[in-house]
């Protein structure tokens, strides 16, 4: 709040105390507004502080905003979710916000349009809810907002009460979703697809969805700093003449840029080939696209030349289609080679006995650093590090598999559901086997 310079905070009753904690603290901040239904506001040491639903109430219904801005000018600003240091400030315009929304209703984007019910399971800090309230808004779009409180079960309940047509959220929240229709008897016959970003989505996810379910499984990509729309992954015209298994593996990857949108990857070569192989950092720009943190240093090592460097290695096929192999944080260095801890992960996923996984590295003194494997079992799961380790040995040369599985209740996340691997090499940094 500090470094935005929030004038106004709007909190809702359930966060006073945190507000409370810190109010002191708060250097720019002259007003509170409490979002209550209740017909008197709750006690609270902050102050000044109004009731929303008075504001409201007491507006001049015959006022007429008419303001003479800029399409340039800012219109709102998300923190990116700091997987790996402090969070930084995105500033995103009023043009940027207009062609986002515009993008998303495009037929090979996201098609959101008149006849959808969203579900959004995306906080609205989230790069304001990865853009879906502002484009329904425009297109009139029916909206279902689950809440601070949902889980897996509300969501469900959601889809099936709602008529939901698509939804959105990060692969944490669908590996919950999937855990409880295979418990339950949950109509999800109105779903139409499911919108993944945040982080790579397990193939084996992917699968359940499309050929279990019948949902189409749209896999995104972007960040905060692409407002976050960049990328998705959809079939071409030739590709649905294509087996179910070479679709899928078209599926699970991120997908080609969206109309306005640039991308490219480079490495220290220069710019990798579109051979599905080489590998490169993704460099993006475009309209919606940031070219600056707000008041922030690390600026200058991000976006240079006109295009953000994301910081994720991917490769790009033949067809213009990115796969994330990892963050270059990420990365796993063993003996002078690069070992993709996401490619790890998700063959981890697609075994039966794992509900979530994360592959970090530990330092070894032979081969510098070494991957090891954070579990959490499915539920009446007794799946065995032997097992695992077998499980990939199938898929991956040798120095790839880790060298040892660790089995925890549950792994770290982020406040949007992302793995958050900075808490987890610390929690696991003990428990390497020498």
């Amino acid at each position: 709040m500090n470094h935005a310079e929030d004038r106004v905070v709007l909190v809702d009753e359930d966060l006073l105390p945190l507000i409370e904690r810190v109010a002191d603290q708060l250097t720019t901040v002259r007003a509170f507004i409490i979002m209550t239904d209740k017909p008197s506001l709750p006690e609270t040491s902050l102050s000044p502080v109004y009731s929303y639903e008075d504001l409201v109430q007491e507006g001049d219904k015959n006022f007429s905003f008419v303001a003479d801005l800029d399409e340039n000018e800012p219109v709102a600003m998300c923190y990116t979710s700091a997987t790996t240091g402090k969070p930084k400030g995105v500033l995103y315009s009023h043009r940027g916000i207009v062609l986002h929304s515009l993008s998303l209703g495009l037929t090979d984007s996201t098609a959101i349009s008149e006849k959808d019910t969203a579900l959004p399971v995306v906080p609205m800090f989230h790069v304001n809810a990865w853009g879906m309230p502002f484009a329904a808004t425009w297109f009139g779009t029916t909206q279902v907002l689950p809440g601070p409180q949902f889980t897996p079960e509300l969501i469900a309940q959601f889809i099936q009460e709602e008529q939901v047509t698509i939804t959105a959220g990060v692969p944490t929240i669908w590996i919950g979703l999937l855990q409880v229709l295979e418990k339950g008897s949950y109509d999800t016959s109105s779903l139409r697809c499911v919108l993944c970003g945040g982080s790579a989505a397990p193939k084996g996810m992917i699968e359940q969805f499309e050929n279990v379910y019948g949902i189409d499984f749209l896999h995104a990509y972007g960040m905060t700093e692409t407002a976050p729309l960049a990328t998705v992954s959809q079939l071409k015209s030739h590709q649905l003449k294509d087996t179910k298994e070479e679709q899928l593996n078209i599926r699970a990857k991120q997908g080609m840029a969206v109309p306005l949108v640039d991308l490219k990857a480079v490495n220290e070569h220069g710019e990798i080939k579109w051979d599905g192989k080489e590998m490169g950092e993704l460099l993006i720009r475009g309209p919606w696209i940031a070219d600056a943190y707000h008041n922030d240093e690390r600026s200058e090592a991000t976006f240079k030349g006109g295009w953000l460097y994301t910081g994720d290695v991917v490769t790009i096929d033949r067809e213009g289609s990115i796969a994330i192999v990892d963050r270059t944080k990420d990365l796993i260095k063993s003996g002078g080679e690069w070992i993709s801890s996401v490619d790890l992960e998700n063959a981890l996923m697609a075994h039966p006995g794992v509900l979530e996984a994360a592959v970090v590295a530990v330092p070894d003194e032979k081969w510098q650093e070494r991957p090891m494997a954070c579990v959490v079992r499915k539920e009446g799961s007794v799946v065995t590090e032997e097992e695992l380790l077998q499980h990939l040995e199938t898929q991956f040369v040798k120095w790839w598999v880790p060298d040892q599985v660790l089995f925890l209740e549950a792994l770290p996340k982020t406040s949007v559901g992302k793995f958050l691997k900075r808490a987890l090499r610390e929690q696991v940094k003990d428990h390497a086997r020498s």
